[in-house]
């Protein structure tokens, strides 16, 4: 598929929005993991009857995806039959033991908001082309990059309604929570 329309756009999608979004990413999922870290093992992992099951469950599927996108992102090389560096599925659990999970996650981020430090609006309007099950795709990086970001939110409100339904109140989850969190905390 070809980049649509007269040229290249990314419609609006600005590195600085970007670097909003990678922040707020990481703010997200570190009160979500300081919540989850609360619970037992046992109540983290329980099915719950959503998608990925549990809130480990969702937390790992998470962590699959931005790999998988991230290595799409940096061009980096995937095996045949792996959709990303030793990912085979998107229910592929990456570690059973939560401490480990929450720092590969905090890692994650913290490559990924490097990795958007430094994109271009140029950057975002070019193409990217992957292979997705064998079959080769191409669009603009920024469709690919608002996809990130949306599917994480997605999955996080899957998990503030989980940890509501275990009796956590997860607080304030919008992206303007961490915007006056910040602009308080500048005003000193």
């Amino acid at each position: 598929m070809a980049t649509p329309g007269p040229g290249p756009s990314n419609d609006g999608m600005s590195p600085e929005v970007l670097r909003v979004l990678a922040r707020y990413n990481g703010w997200m999922n570190e009160k979500l993991y300081g919540l989850a870290a609360r619970m037992s093992d046992e109540e983290r992992k329980r099915d719950r009857g959503a998608f990925f099951k549990s809130i480990h469950g969702t937390f790992n599927h998470l962590l699959v995806g931005d790999r998988v996108w991230l290595a799409r992102f940096k061009g980096e090389p995937v095996e045949d039959g792996f959709m990303g560096p030793g990912i085979r599925s998107l229910d592929q659990e990456l570690f059973a033991d939560f401490d480990q999970l929450r720092r590969e996650r905090a890692l994650t981020d913290a490559e990924l908001s490097a990795w958007v430090a430094e994109v271009t609006e140029e950057r975002l309007a070019s193409p990217l082309a992957y292979k997705k099950r064998g079959q080769r795709q191409e669009h603009p990086l920024w469709w690919a990059v608002a996809h990130l970001f949306n599917h994480q939110t997605h999955h996080r409100g899957q998990i503030t309604t989980l940890l509501m339904q275990s009796g956590t109140d997860p607080g304030l989850t919008d992206v303007l929570g961490m915007l006056w969190e910040e602009a308080a905390s500048a005003r000193g």
